[in-house]
């Protein structure tokens, strides 16, 4: 197939590294920085550039930008983008984006299909991707009919040499909640977490349980401040739930009420075992 590819970092380089394995697949991208396209095709991952007289041979588009990018260059490449290939973005949300798409692919007459590889790196940008980064992984897909089978079985067969693990099926408003609390609610509450003051001595102190809170505190600030304000009415939520449920701990601890801690420990271990199915 011809796969097309806007954005060449960590999740577009990805891309374009695991079809790049199949050499009856030809790739081409755009990106922003031609020195990173340049070097695309110097790796042999990327086979061209792909620009208004070739995106209509594609049999598949990934528009792995930012959310407002991606709905920018939608708008501009629609008239030369036909009815051939599957238009699938990469966002991190999905309610501005699919909305927007949704309209300028009816208005331009080719097929849109709402798209998060939920998979990704501590760090961004294409010296980073790699060609397994979605193997075992959960692709989300997001289409304005659910009941779109076809649809639907043609994004699959579109995407296996990616080797997804798994495909998740939703609406855009139920995919932006579940994202703000199992990606963006991580995000703040990590990179929150290390602006102690005494995480500048954690050193030899630290384990497990400091690297796995800490892991995402490391982000792209540019890009995840899109996300969160983009979604922030289902961030919200999450934030003003946290804040409460810490406001209960705070006051068990400072009454030193131990039952009333124990009780609250309790309560956080049991819904932890319920959600992992532990009796």
């Amino acid at each position: 197939m011809t796969v097309g590819i806007v954005g060449l970092g960590l999740i577009g380089g990805s891309i374009a590294k695991a079809y790049s394995e199949y050499d009856e697949h030809k790739c081409l991208a755009w990106n922003r920085s031609r020195e990173t396209l340049d070097k695309a095709i110097s790796d042999k991952c990327v086979d061209d550039e792909l620009n208004e007289k070739n995106i209509g041979s594609c049999d598949i588009i990934f528009v792995a930008l930012y959310p407002e990018a991606t709905i920018e260059y939608i708008r501009r490449m629609g008239p030369y983008i036909g009815k051939k290939p599957l238009v699938i973005d990469c966002c991190g949300i999905k309610g501005l984006v699919c909305s927007e798409c949704y309209k300028l692919a009816k208005e331009f007459g080719f097929t849109f299909l709402g798209g998060h590889p939920m998979a990704g790196r501590h760090f961004s940008g294409y010296d980073y991707s790699t060609r397994n980064l979605y193997q075992g992984a959960s692709m989300v897909l997001v289409p304005e009919d659910l009941d779109d089978t076809e649809l639907l079985e043609r994004a699959k067969k579109l995407l296996e040499p990616l080797k997804f693990g798994k495909f998740t099926v939703c609406d855009a408003k139920r995919h932006d909640a579940m994202i703000a609390f199992t990606s963006q609610m991580a995000h703040v509450v990590s990179n929150a977490y290390v602006k102690s003051p005494t995480a500048k001595n954690h050193d030899g102190f630290s384990a497990g349980s400091y690297k796995d809170l800490t892991r995402v505190a490391w982000l792209n600030e540019t890009m995840w401040t899109e996300l969160f304000l983009e979604n922030r009415e289902a961030l919200l939520f999450e934030l003003d739930s946290f804040i409460a449920s810490m406001k209960e701990y705070r006051d068990a601890i400072a009454d030193s009420d131990a039952d009333r801690l124990k009780a609250l420990l309790k309560d956080g271990k049991d819904a932890k075992a319920a959600i992992d199915g532990v009796n």
